[in-house]
């Protein structure tokens, strides 16, 4: 089954959050438009967008309204990666050369901006004070979490602490504000906004440690793009921090492989093994295991309604998940 399956009866709202996609990042420049375009046109689950919508069903539910800020979460999320990219000197993304490959870095921040202040836009739809103030306020935890990331870079000394709080900024806060907007956008109660919030920090967080558990397991063709990535960029993701907190040799690898530049270290597959073998993959799907036994507990108390068994569903994929 793939995840599509899980919210087919929201297939015609999200072809309208498509339209207003496409409209969204149309531009007068050539360059800017074909490179948002680019973007756009390169995959994504979509998962944001989606959590909005199933949210949503908890209070008034009007797709006409609520694609305003199904839009806008979904265009954060996509300039995010744009920057991104240009952090991490990425090629690739999805398999498909990224913005700052396929023209270069000026090219991709300005297009990053672009769809930021699209996505503004887009949620002035609304004049209600609370969800600008939640969106401002992601997008400013974001740019956190991206500068704690390059402060961290090839430090080979940080705790769970400091991973957890970074993945809670770059990944699990724009899902938790994807559900809790789209439950405030439709009227559902206080109650309900508190519940689905919750529900997508939890969620969220363990999609990014599965996502980190897959850097280390997965192939090039499954991830579209070398395995160890991270590890590479000198990111340190749970796998390999569990590793070197229990295996000082394996922490002395890492520095003498890796380094404290962004020289390329060759072949890291000795290292990739190490982590495998070192119990860190484990303890992660462990910790995903927990984070979304809190998501399925969040939910208790919100009306038995097909969105309820979607998002249990979902979380329940993401679990399983290895691509």
């Amino acid at each position: 089954m793939k995840l599509a399956d899980l919210y087919m009866f929201l297939k015609p709202d999200i072809k309208k959050i498509e339209s207003e996609l496409e409209r969204a990042v149309e531009a007068d420049h050539p360059v800017l438009q074909e490179a948002s375009l680019h973007l756009l046109h390169s995959g994504g689950k979509r998962i944001r967008p989606v959590f909005v919508l199933l949210s949503a069903k908890f209070g008034q539910y009007e797709i006409d309204r609520v694609k305003y800020i199904a839009a806008a979460l979904e265009l954060i999320h996509m300039a995010s990666l744009v920057h991104d990219d240009v952090i991490d000197d990425a090629d690739l993304r999805r398999g498909s050369k990224t913005i700052k490959a396929r023209w270069d870095n000026r090219v991709a921040m300005y297009t990053g901006d672009y769809i930021f202040a699209k996505a503004i836009e887009k949620a002035s739809f609304f004049e209600n004070e609370t969800i600008h103030r939640v969106i401002s306020n992601a997008m400013m935890e974001m740019c956190l979490g991206e500068i704690e990331q390059i402060r961290d870079q090839y430090n080979w000394d940080q705790n769970f602490k400091t991973y957890l709080r970074r993945i809670k900024r770059k990944t699990a806060l724009l899902i938790a504000v994807s559900c809790q907007l789209g439950a405030i956008s439709a009227g559902a109660s206080r109650e309900d906004q508190n519940r689905l919030y919750y529900y997508g920090y939890n969620v969220g967080m363990s999609y990014q440690i599965i996502d980190d558990i897959l850097d280390f397991t997965g192939t090039e063709k499954e991830l579209g793009k070398p395995a160890g990535g991270d590890l590479r960029q000198g990111n340190v993701t749970l796998p390999a921090l569990y590793a070197m907190h229990h295996d000082s040799f394996c922490r002395e690898e890492i520095n003498h492989i890796i380094g404290t530049s962004g020289d390329d270290p060759g072949d890291i597959s000795p290292l990739l093994d190490m982590i495998n073998h070192s119990g860190g993959i484990e303890y992660s799907k462990t910790l995903s295991r927990q984070y979304l036994e809190k998501a399925f507990r969040s939910l208790d108390g919100l009306e038995d309604i097909s969105a309820k068994k979607s998002l249990l569903d979902i979380a329940s994929y993401i679990g399983s998940r290895n691509s």
